[in-house]
């Protein structure tokens, strides 16, 4: 079974220690909610996890897959990395060219998240809310294993909150594990970890 793993993690950033002994285990089909106030690290954690921050202590452990970490996840940030001259349909085709898994084809995961009718639309007129739910497309596009999202109901309104947590529920029910930094309850039932908590 998949399982990550991590063990008194310790991250710092400018000489100043942002994470020290976080630690918890997750397995396929389940999802971890991390909480806390702004600035308790919780994207730190998620770009740790990633492979996008250096450690200072600790240990990110990824069992039970043929494939190394950075391999096997879908990192969800802030930024909705698309390009802006791009139609919507062809950054997710340069998307399903990332080494991994196919998963749906294009028209197809746009319409789970309601934007196959612009499919053609350059990726500079979308709206906020229309560039997430694209993201979330891509996370349909490539399958991988380990979501790690951040914020990802960020300028979402209730019908694209709906939506993303039908995505969630399919890829934990489908054997997917989920990291979710959020300052909402998650709509699926999720373990909680509290950053920054004294």
């Amino acid at each position: 079974m998949i399982r990550l793993d991590v063990r008194e993690l310790a991250v710092e950033r400018g000489g100043r220690a942002v994470l020290a002994g976080i630690g918890f285990q997750l397995a396929a089909g389940e999802a971890l909610a991390l909480t806390g106030a702004n600035g308790a690290g919780k994207s730190t954690l998620l770009r740790a996890v990633a492979g996008l921050v250096p450690l200072t202590g600790g240990r990110i452990d990824w069992q039970g897959s043929s494939e190394p970490i950075g391999e096997s996840l879908h990192y969800f940030g802030h930024l909705d990395a698309l390009k802006p001259t791009l139609a919507v349909a062809d950054n997710l085709v340069l998307w399903s060219k990332v080494a991994g898994a196919p998963g749906l084809p294009v028209i197809e995961a746009l319409e789970r998240v309601g934007l196959d009718h612009l499919d053609d639309m350059p990726a500079a007129y979308l709206s906020a809310g229309q560039r997430r739910r694209v993201a979330f497309a891509r996370l349909l596009v490539v399958r991988r294993p380990l979501w790690l999202l951040d914020e990802p109901t960020a300028a979402l309104d209730a019908s694209a909150e709906a939506t993303f947590g039908d995505l969630l529920a399919d890829h934990v029910a489908s054997g997917g594990l989920a990291l979710v930094a959020t300052h909402r309850p998650l709509p699926i039932p999720a373990a909680t970890l509290r950053l920054g908590a004294s």
